[in-house]
């Protein structure tokens, strides 16, 4: 719709009308608006992000901080990415607003240091939002004083986590923080703070323009406004789908031109479609007609994440891809909390030796008992959702076949 390297272009197509409508209805009126939306945070954990910013604004602490987490490192997802590459001026905005409602002096940018052309789009972006009085000292004659600064990650999956940003924010090692105190409380600096994902941010813009009550009849009544979709896999079109929330999986398959066929002319079935990136869940090829909203996903004993359709057809090794994932977390934990360090290293074993055609009863077993240690005693999400779609292939899927399982005694 727009240059990306464009502000006047922007502009022209109805850009910062947002930021007008939100300093004439002032910080409580923005963050009343965002409640009554419904808006809830796209990057995973789907908490209400009015409460979020709320809770920061009235905090008596000072000076606030506004992130937009740009670093975006989940296996399969590339929405923030395409907004950021095809519509940087309106994460720009939009984090704007949230230092607005927020009473936020500054602003940070975490963005994914393999994002090179999206760094370099939102870095002009910042420099001709400021030449315009868009951003800076008494934004167009408002009295709000708002800076946009951007950090650079180097490639640490943990650094997703939001309190690891703020660690390496601050210059230390990209390590999870205990919770409570959350960010709101004291997040970046030891202030309080208000993180959202880019996808998040940006739907603020509609809600300012339609209200809150506009954007909530969009999707469904508990999962309001639209959502975007990484879809990727045995599709004809991969790419970013938006939809309301409550289209169904098989609508979606349908919109990136199905599977595809076989040589000879029939129609490929999806086996199985991976529903929220390494850290979520497996569903069978039987049951696309799920309901792609937050409480659809979890009826379904599945999560949305951060919205993530990986589908796989008949042709792909299920146990190869489960390898995979596990060397991933393997590869990407932190190693701060030892269920996590030690846990991806037995899972990503055990895996290897299934996929070996090693004992089944004995390292399904072991999968398990190390899956639960993981979930229930790490510190962040990386360990806790490390063994959720090996589970899910196992329980669901079926891929290491029917077993007796005994449980393992001990785990070393």
């Amino acid at each position: 719709m727009v240059d990306p390297a464009s502000l006047d272009d922007y502009r022209a197509n109805g850009g910062y009308a947002a930021l007008r409508e939100a300093l004439r209805m002032g910080p409580s009126g923005v963050i009343r608006e965002v409640n009554d939306s419904g808006l809830v945070g796209r990057g995973g954990a789907a908490f209400p992000t009015g409460r979020k910013w709320d809770g920061t604004a009235k905090r008596p602490e000072t000076p606030r901080y506004v992130i937009c987490n740009a670093d975006e490192s989940e296996p399969g997802t590339f929405k923030d990415r395409v907004i950021m590459e095809g519509d940087p001026f309106s994460v720009i905005e939009s984090l704007t607003i949230a230092g607005y409602a927020n009473n936020a002096a500054k602003g940070y940018i975490y963005i994914r240091g393999e994002y090179p052309r999206a760094l370099s789009l939102l870095e002009n972006a910042i420099e001709l939002a400021r030449g315009r009085n868009l951003l800076g000292t008494d934004i167009l004659g408002s009295g709000f004083d708002f800076e946009i600064e951007i950090r650079r990650g180097a490639g640490a999956y943990i650094c997703g986590e939001e309190t690891a940003i703020f660690n390496s924010i601050e210059g230390l090692r990209g390590e999870p923080r205990s919770k409570p105190p959350f960010p709101v409380e004291r997040g970046v600096f030891g202030k309080p703070t208000a993180i959202n994902n880019v996808e998040t941010l940006v739907n603020v813009l509609p809600i300012m323009l339609m209200g809150g009550p506009g954007y909530a009849a969009i999707g469904t009544g508990r999962s309001t406004g639209p959502k975007l979709f990484c879809v990727s896999g045995s599709v004809r079109r991969p790419g970013v789908y938006e939809v309301p929330f409550g289209a169904s999986l098989r609508e979606l398959i349908a919109m990136c031109g199905g599977t595809g066929t076989n040589a000879d002319g029939t129609a490929r079935e999806p086996r199985a479609v991976l529903l929220g990136g390494a850290a979520g869940g497996f569903v069978r090829g039987d049951e696309l007609d799920i309901p792609l909203t937050f409480e659809g996903a979890r009826e379904a004993g599945a999560t949305l994440g951060s919205g993530v359709i990986l589908v796989l057809d008949d042709t792909v090794d299920l146990a190869a891809i489960l390898v995979r994932i596990a060397a991933f977390f393997r590869d990407e934990s932190c190693g701060q909390c030892v269920p996590c360090r030690v846990g991806t290293v037995r899972q990503e074993e055990a895996l290897v030796r299934l996929s070996d055609g090693g004992p089944r009863r004995t390292d399904v077993a072991l999968l398990r008992e190390v899956g639960e240690a993981m979930r229930d005693a790490s510190i962040c999400g990386l360990g806790q959702t490390a063994w959720n779609a090996v589970e899910s292939a196992i329980d669901r899927l079926g891929v290491f076949g029917p077993q007796e399982e005994q449980p393992l005694k001990e785990v070393r």
